[in-house]
């Protein structure tokens, strides 16, 4: 069974998966990848509708070079199979799942996948889980949840008004304090199982400055990209998690600054006016790599 790492993604865009015309728009935006949606932005009478129009526009989208996830509908007790067996196919590399209570929920969605995978010709082991920590449990139990081996990411995502704010009972600002605690915790979590941590997400769409402040903090806090509601949100985010041509040059000159030093026999040297040694170049190649890779 196969289960490589998920690339990096610095925006994840929602869109309406009963929305033919929206959901061809929507490569336009340029967002890492789509989260093609059949559960909250879809009305209940419409989600077998949605289900075929999303099964119907995957072949299209990855002919579009266009990386696609799928969020799939859960009843009070369970994922929805239908969904997934609808949607399981070589052009989706994963599906988002909603409100997990723990880690239990994951085994069962893997155990679903693995099924689907079967019956629809797709390599085991390669579709990935993004959960939405929505749930007070769920966060409690962030990493127990990111070392399964499906997980390619896992939310730390606020909302004002949402899942994550009645499930814990905080209040929502805009500078976001009442948040830090289990957006760091879901940080720690995927990077302790070498998994991805998304952020997000921004409710006021038409606020591009209040976006990137929150993306911002995201992106300080560790994460590794964020979710968007709006195509008009895509080009901030992708802005705040790509690493600027002036940090590049700046980590690309200190690691020459550490290769001249090391061929004189020293392992540090002074850089920008900063101390600097192995540890730091370590961080440098790692920022300009992930900066090449969005480039590529």
């Amino acid at each position: 069974m196969s289960h490589r790492a998920m690339k990096p993604a610095r925006s994840l865009l929602f869109v309406p998966g009963n929305k033919p015309d929206w959901i061809e728009k929507s490569i336009a935006a340029k967002a890492d990848a789509l989260i093609l949606d059949l559960e909250d932005s879809v009305p209940p009478d419409l989600k077998v509708e949605a289900r075929g129009i999303v099964r119907a526009k995957l072949a299209w989208l990855a002919a579009q070079n266009q990386r696609i996830y799928v969020r799939i509908n859960r009843s009070p007790h369970l994922y929805d199979f239908e969904d997934i067996l609808a949607v399981v196919s070589p052009h989706v590399e994963g599906i988002v799942i909603s409100k997990p209570c723990g880690p239990e929920d994951v085994d069962c969605v893997s155990m679903m996948l693995s099924e689907a995978e079967y019956r629809n010709g797709v390599e085991a082991g390669t579709t990935k889980v993004i959960p939405l920590l929505e749930t007070a449990r769920s966060l409690e139990l962030a990493y127990e949840i990111a070392k399964r081996d499906r997980v390619g990411a896992i939310c730390g995502a606020t909302a004002k008004n949402a899942d994550v704010a009645r499930a814990l009972g905080y209040e929502w600002t805009p500078g976001g304090r009442e948040s830090l605690t289990f957006k760091s915790r879901a940080v720690m979590a995927a990077r302790a199982a070498g998994k991805l941590s998304i952020g997000g997400v921004w409710q006021q769409v038409r606020d591009l400055e209040g976006q990137k402040q929150s993306s911002l903090l995201d992106r300080n806090l560790g994460m590794t990209g964020e979710l968007a509601l709006h195509p008009s949100n895509v080009a901030t985010i992708n802005e705040v998690y790509t690493p600027s041509p002036e940090a590049v040059a700046y980590y690309e000159g200190m690691i020459v600054a550490l290769d001249q030093a090391q061929a004189t026999g020293r392992a540090s040297c002074i850089y920008d006016g900063e101390h600097i040694d192995i540890a730091h170049v370590k961080t440098a190649r790692e920022i300009v790599a992930l900066a090449r890779s969005f480039n590529a």
